[in-house]
């Protein structure tokens, strides 16, 4: 991932997105805030390749659509797998996924820092399948750890998740049917 240094304004914000589905309302709703938003994609925990092609590509999509920046994140699926060594096999919502948000909330955070990006957020909470309250602490752990700013919206509020659905509809986006990573597709 190459990225040349932009001088953001103290407006930006950077949005970890999981999913086109799941970031089209906040992108939109980010922007009528006030914010220019940054999205990055950053999702080791996707498997296969081909899904994560998939979904990268709606995401392009999606960007596009709203005019917005997409940090593309490398795909790097062993990170993930020796992120979880030990958890591969906790249930679904537990221990794994705290860790996978963490690995990924983590990294949003670095290329914020990076980049001098003062907030960040993540799609992930508008998902009626992710604990909002779990996912907020991890960001805000991490944000205090980077001298950084954790937004902590709840996208769902307001019909966010069928809004969101909503603009995947209108776009045709893809649609995946699980959580991403190996051990949720095996369910």
């Amino acid at each position: 991932m190459e990225q040349n240094q932009k001088d953001y304004s103290k407006k930006t914000i950077l949005l970890h997105a999981c999913c086109a589905i799941c970031s089209g309302y906040p992108i939109s709703l980010l922007k009528d805030m006030g914010y220019s938003v940054v999205v990055y994609f950053y999702n080791p925990n996707i498997y296969p390749l081909e899904e994560y092609e998939k979904r990268l590509e709606a995401q392009r999509i999606l960007c596009a659509h709203f005019d917005c920046e997409l940090i593309e994140g490398d795909y790097e699926p062993e990170v993930y797998y020796d992120y979880v060594k030990g958890f591969e096999n906790e249930p679904e919502k537990g221990a794994r996924c705290d860790k996978c948000f963490y690995l990924r909330l983590e990294a949003s955070a670095k290329l914020a820092k990076k980049f001098g990006i003062p907030e960040f957020t993540t799609s992930m909470v508008i998902s009626p399948h992710k604990n909002y309250e779990k996912l907020t602490s991890i960001g805000e752990k991490i944000a205090a750890d980077y001298a950084l700013e954790y937004f902590s919206l709840n996208f769902r509020k307001n019909d966010g998740f069928l809004k969101t659905n909503n603009i995947s509809k209108s776009l045709n986006l893809y649609r995946q049917n699980y959580c991403g990573c190996k051990f949720a597709k095996n369910l």
